[in-house]
């Protein structure tokens, strides 16, 4: 997917809007409980009823992971229903990576040929052997963590602007049809500065909603010229209830938030 194809899907939903895929088996409904496959029908019917105001899906995979082989294989179903059903929206694997080369190549390889993901969360603190495999698949997105919304971000990130060196050394390994970075909307102001050093690249910014961040906030440090956000929220949207109309409950907390979005858009 290139950021033209993006930036498409972005101004035809006017929407920067990226829902994130936490299926928690302790919190989705109880009527899905029973199935087989609960985590994929859950992640299913929130896809399906967001759909019309998501440009980006971003499954957490820590949330399939953590029950094994049964988890991964639902993780594998929710991308491959995603991009059979949506091929024009794009799917960010959330899984946090970063080793060396030779094993990063595997992780990239995991995400994008064995999975049809577009793009993989990745830490860049081993430096470019972590990052550059993922770059070399064509159509294919690192999104590099920068900033992130967590208050442990201050132990290391915060520190002597870590953050800002992380962000300017990357722009050296990609472009803005490769390269993307996180910048949590909990500490907008600093969305700014971050724009000035990647004035071109998307932005994948997590806090809004649960952790407190406002898209307003967000919009008036980071847009760009061609919005140049992906504004995610996960539990805001996936859990606006816990009910049997958990799926028309998130998809009015979807357009709800990208009722917010649509101002800055023009």
């Amino acid at each position: 997917m290139t950021s033209n194809q993006l930036y498409a899907q972005i101004k035809a939903k006017a929407s920067y809007l990226c829902v994130g895929l936490d299926p928690d088996l302790e919190k989705i409904p109880a009527c899905l409980q029973g199935e087989k496959y609960p985590l994929f029908i859950f992640c299913r019917e929130i896809v399906d009823a967001t759909a019309a105001t998501a440009v980006c899906f971003k499954p957490n995979t820590a949330f399939f992971e953590c029950y094994g082989s049964w988890g991964w294989q639902q993780l594998e179903m929710t991308v491959g229903y995603i991009k059979e059903h949506y091929p024009e929206i794009m799917v960010i694997a959330d899984a946090k990576r970063g080793d060396i080369g030779n094993t990063a190549g595997r992780y990239a390889k995991a995400f994008f040929e064995n999975m049809p993901c577009d793009a993989v969360t990745l830490s860049p603190y081993m430096g470019r052997d972590a990052i550059a495999p993922f770059l070399a698949y064509e159509g294919k997105w690192a999104v590099v963590l920068g900033l992130t919304s967590n208050a442990s971000a201050a132990d290391f990130e915060l520190e002597g602007g870590l953050y800002k060196s992380v962000i300017s050394k990357a722009m050296e390994w990609g472009t803005p049809d490769n390269l993307m970075f996180v910048a949590g909307a909990t500490r907008p102001e600093m969305l700014g500065e971050i724009r000035s050093i990647c004035p071109d690249n998307f932005l994948l910014v997590p806090g809004v909603g649960a952790q407190g961040g406002s898209v307003a906030e967000v919009a008036k440090y980071g847009l760009n010229m061609r919005c140049g956000l992906l504004v995610n929220s996960s539990r805001g949207i996936i859990y606006a209830s816990t009910g049997e109309d958990f799926a028309e409950a998130a998809a009015a907390a979807a357009d709800s938030l990208a009722a917010q979005m649509r101002p800055g858009l023009g």
